[in-house]
Parts: C-alpha cells; sequence; structure tokens
C-alpha cells in the first residue's frame, strides 16, 4: 500500500500537469500540440482513477472528457447525447418511489414523537424554521450573483434543431395557471396516474397524508408498512447508487453537447456557482446557525470544538449518515442528553437538511436562468415551498439531492439539460452542504436540550467520553 499511494498521485498530479500545459499551449495557438497533451493528461487520470476506484474522480474524469470532446469533435459530442437522456431517464425513474418511501418513513417512523411531546414539536419547529431561512439564503444568493445568466441552453438547443424550434414557437403559449387550478394539481385524484405522468408534488402529498394516516395506526399495525416503506427507501437508495455508476458517462455526453455550442464559457458559470454557494453557505452559519446558537446560549467555543471531527468525516466523504454515530457520541460528551441526542438528530436527517436545502434552492433558480426563464418572486416563493416537501429524507447518499432536484424541474417546467452541468462540480458542492448538514443537527440537538432545560443538566456516559477522548 505504501508503494501503491505514492504511484497513484504521481499518475494524478502527471494527468493533471499535462492537461493543464494542454490547456496553455491551445492558449498560445500550438493547437495540435494542446490536443497530444490534454489526452495524454486524460488517459493518465484515467489510469489513476481505475486505481482509486472512486466515482468521484471519474465524474471528474467524465466532465474532462465531455469538454475535450466538444471542442475537438462537436459533431460527435452532438450525437453521443442519447447517452445523457439515458442517464436522465434512469434518474427520473428514481423520482417518485424515493420521495414516497422517504416521506413516509420520515413521518410514520417518528409515531413516537406524539408521545415525546414538547421535544417532538419543538425540534420540528426549530427544523422548519432553520430549514426556510437557508432556503431564503439560498434565493437571495443566486438572484444577487445571477451565475446561470449567459448559459442560455434555450438558444444552443435552437441551434441544433431550427426546425423543431420554428414548429414550438408555433404552438400557442399555454394559458397561465389561476391560484385555484394550481391548489387543485396539487391534490391526486389518481396516485399511479400522478406517477405515470411525473407530478411528483401530487406523489409528495399523498406520501405526507399516507405517512399522517400510517402514524395514527396502533404498533402493530403500522410495522408491517413502515417496514415495506423503509425497504422501499433503502432500495431506491441503492438503485441510485447503481445508477450513479453510469453518471461519468451522462455527465461526460452532456458537457460534450454543451461546450460543442456554448463552447467554454460554461465553466465559468460553475465557477461562479460554487462560490456563491460556499458564500451563501457562510452566510447561512453566521445569519442562521450563530444567532440560534446565541438565543440559546450554547457556548460557541465548546461546541466548535466537539463538532470539529463529525463535520471533518462528512466533508471528507460528502455522507452525512458516515458522521452519524460520532456526532452522536460528540454531542453527548458536549452535554446534550442522550435521550434528546438520540431523537434531534436522526429525526433531523429526515428534516433538518439545511445545506441540501440551500444547494436545492440556489440550484433550482440556477437552472431557470441557465435556460433564460425568467421566475418572479412569488414563483420563486412557490418553489421554496416545494423544496420544503421535497428536500425531506435525501441525506441518505452523495448526490441524492440530483433525484430532489430533477423533481423540481419537472413541477416548475425547467429544462433538464443544465442539471448535467452541474454535475461536474457537484462533488466539490456536496461537501459544503453536508457539513452544513451535521453541523446544522449537532447544533439542533444542542438548542432543543437547552429548551428543555437538561442542556449539560446530567454526566455524560462513560462510552461517549471515551470516544471522544480516544
Amino acid at each position: 500500500m505504501s508503494q501503491r499511494k505514492p504511484g497513484l498521485t504521481l499518475s494524478i498530479v502527471l494527468g493533471l500537469a499535462l492537461y493543464a500545459a494542454g490547456v496553455g499551449a491551445s492558449a498560445l495557438v500550438f493547437l495540435r500540440v494542446g490536443i497530444v497533451l490534454r489526452v495524454a493528461g486524460l488517459i493518465l487520470l484515467a489510469i489513476a482513477a481505475g486505481r482509486k476506484r472512486s466515482l468521484t474522480g471519474w465524474i471528474f474524469l467524465g466532465m474532462l472528457a465531455g469538454i475535450e470532446l466538444g471542442l475537438d469533435a462537436p459533431q460527435t459530442a452532438i450525437s453521443i447525447r442519447v447517452l445523457s437522456d439515458i442517464f436522465l431517464r434512469l434518474i427520473k425513474v428514481i423520482v417518485a418511489p424515493l420521495i414516497f418511501g422517504t416521506l413516509v418513513t420520515g413521518i410514520a417512523g417518528h409515531g413516537h414523537a406524539r408521545s415525546l411531546g414538547r421535544l417532538g414539536l419543538k425540534s420540528l419547529l426549530y427544523f422548519e424554521v432553520l430549514t426556510t431561512i437557508a432556503l431564503l439564503i439560498g434565493l437571495a444568493a443566486i438572484n444577487i450573483s445571477k451565475a446561470g445568466v449567459g448559459l442560455d441552453l434555450t438558444q444552443t438547443s435552437a441551434h441544433v434543431n431550427p426546425q423543431l424550434a420554428a414548429s414550438n414557437s408555433e404552438l400557442p403559449p399555454e394559458p397561465a395557471l389561476s391560484w385555484q387550478q394550481f391548489l387543485l394539481r396539487i391534490f391526486p385524484e389518481n396516485i399511479a396516474k400522478a406517477v405515470a405522468d411525473n407530478q411528483i408534488l401530487q406523489v409528495a402529498v399523498f406520501a405526507i397524508l399516507f405517512g399522517l394516516a400510517l402514524g395514527r395506526l396502533s404498533e402493530g399495525r403500522r410495522a408491517p408498512m413502515l417496514r415495506l416503506a423503509e425497504s422501499l427507501t433503502e432500495t431506491m437508495f441503492a438503485f441510485t447508487n447503481l445508477v450513479m455508476y453510469f453518471a461519468p458517462i451522462g455527465v461526460g455526453a452532456a458537457l460534450a453537447y454543451t461546450v460543442a455550442h456554448s463552447g467554454l464559457g460554461v465553466m465559468l458559470n460553475l465557477g461562479e456557482l460554487l462560490l456563491t454557494l460556499y458564500a451563501a453557505l457562510i452566510a447561512f452559519a453566521l445569519f442562521g446557525m450563530l444567532p440560534a446558537a446565541l438565543l440559546a446560549r450554547i457556548p460557541i467555543g465548546g461546541f466548535l470544538r466537539a463538532v470539529a471531527e463529525p463535520a471533518t468525516i462528512a466533508f471528507a466523504t460528502s455522507t452525512s449518515e458516515a458522521a452519524l454515530p460520532r456526532a452522536i457520541e460528540c454531542m453527548e460528551a458536549f452535554g446534550v442528553p442522550r435521550k434528546i441526542v438520540a431523537f434531534v438528530i436522526p429525526t433531523g436527517y429526515s428534516f433538518n437538511l439545511a445545506g441540501s436545502a440551500l444547494y436545492l434552492a440556489l440550484a433550482s433558480l440556477f437552472v431557470a436562468q441557465a435556460a433564460g426563464i425568467h421566475m418572479s418572486f412569488a414563483q420563486q416563493f412557490v418553489m421554496l415551498g416545494t423544496l420544503m416537501l421535497t428536500s425531506k429524507g435525501v441525506a441518505g447518499v452523495p448526490r441524492a439531492v440530483l433525484v430532489v432536484l430533477l423533481a423540481t424541474a419537472s413541477i416548475f417546467k425547467l429544462p433538464e439539460e443544465p442539471i448535467f452541468v452541474l454535475l461536474g462540480i457537484d462533488a466539490l458542492m456536496d461537501m459544503g452542504r453536508t457539513t452544513v448538514n451535521v453541523v446544522g443537527n449537532c447544533l439542533a440537538s444542542a438548542v432543543v436540550a437547552r429548551w428543555e432545560g437538561e442542556f449539560r443538566s446530567e454526566t455524560p456516559s462513560h462510552e461517549a467520553i471515551a470516544a471522544v477522548t480516544d
């Protein structure tokens, strides 16, 4: 292992260096030399990705290969767009069952919250307030930066197929929905039809009502259906992981198609979006989580030391669940009673994904901007409310928010092409939003414990102290 790691690192460094040299050579008008250097760099990176067996590495490689293909062989890039469409179909088929399973499990699975009384109510109230603040900050950030403006993919589609664009322009515009019609369309009349028509909001409403009804049953009658919902959720997460193996090809094909018609300007938009996201996450930490901690009189320095390790795990793995055991131990050692931390943090994994919610608000509006679609503030607030429903329970696997993002796009008739462009930097964005999810849930346990008057009211267990001090 000690010999393999230096070789792997060398392959990555040489690959990136050759690719950067190729970009520099092309900038100096040595086009053929630049192409040769970039291809050689991609081959070295492919060897490194194969040895490391990292999906994130393969997605990054697919992004670079797609950019290269879009620049060097635009006609071929257009012809392989079908690969990105296949990936899109595989993801879209996950949406309805995953949202149904996560919402039913999140609502009915915490039926014991009724017996916990104030604790359950205070936890849910805190979750929704912080999630709403995160959504508002995400919308404000993307409205200020306008990172998607200039990446108008509707124009590229017209360039590719002018006849189709012309025929679409001849169609009469759809009449605007009245608020009564919009409200009526939220509620399903046939759940099978809602799934078949990809009416995700109807599926979400059905799942909420189903979960509430299931929670009213006795434990014996509720358990079989709840196990089915939990099994469905886990299966769809596994399905998502399986489909994500095709992500490098889908991302590469989508970026190749986009670059062939939009040029490298798309990468500037993505860089601006990445900076916007991290600025928004910092703003949420300062104007959302910090005031909550101060109002609850949580020691800031001690809390930061307590969450340092679970936050690091979340940032490195981009998976909230990987940090769950350590987060519970650290918060118990910090002074949150076990009965509170054991309820609040796992519940927060369904209802308090502030980082993911912020990203979804930001990314959804980025998609609209990239397509040249203007959304009024009223439409943005309706989208905000929709995201509060559809974003529940996406902490299971990395890049699960892609499913919710596609669901939101289908609800608001947004194009899907910009979503594939986002996948190119999704791994970098996922690290930040996952860290905020974990830190936010840790803070929630401390705040709720303070509200209950039980913060540092009992001595932490020996196991929790030993886990933190070892």
